[in-house]
């Protein structure tokens, strides 16, 4: 199974990215093989509206089946729920910790939006 974080810096030791949408970067994380791949997802920054579901939408095409992030909006988390995504908050930790925390099923599993839009 792949999750997906965001990340700041696109390394495992650097901080997950806070805001969903406008991350500069996906961590692909498979859970199999631990395994990752970064995806670029900068070009979502400049967007003045719709950076959430663009990188929703990036998410669901690498596959992943869970996301962490630090906070998500309703459009963002409503994409990720229709695809069948589970979102996870894990702010204020790396990106290593927060696949080790979601392996020891210790984060916290999002039911909807957490911040408003444009947040």
């Amino acid at each position: 199974m792949r999750i997906a974080v965001t990340s700041i810096d696109g390394t495992m030791e650097g901080m997950v990215d806070e805001r969903f949408g406008r991350a500069r970067k996906l961590i692909v994380y498979d859970l199999d093989t631990d395994a990752a791949d970064v995806v670029e997802n900068s070009m979502q920054m400049a967007l003045t509206q719709g950076a959430g579901i663009q990188a929703a939408q990036n998410v669901v095409r690498t596959g992943a089946r869970a996301v962490i992030s630090g906070h998500l909006g309703p459009k963002a988390f409503y994409v990720l729920q229709t695809a069948g995504v589970e979102v996870y908050s894990a702010p204020n930790m790396t990106a290593d910790e927060a696949i080790r925390r979601y392996k020891e099923k210790t984060l916290t599993k999002l039911a909807g939006a957490d911040v408003q839009g444009h947040w």
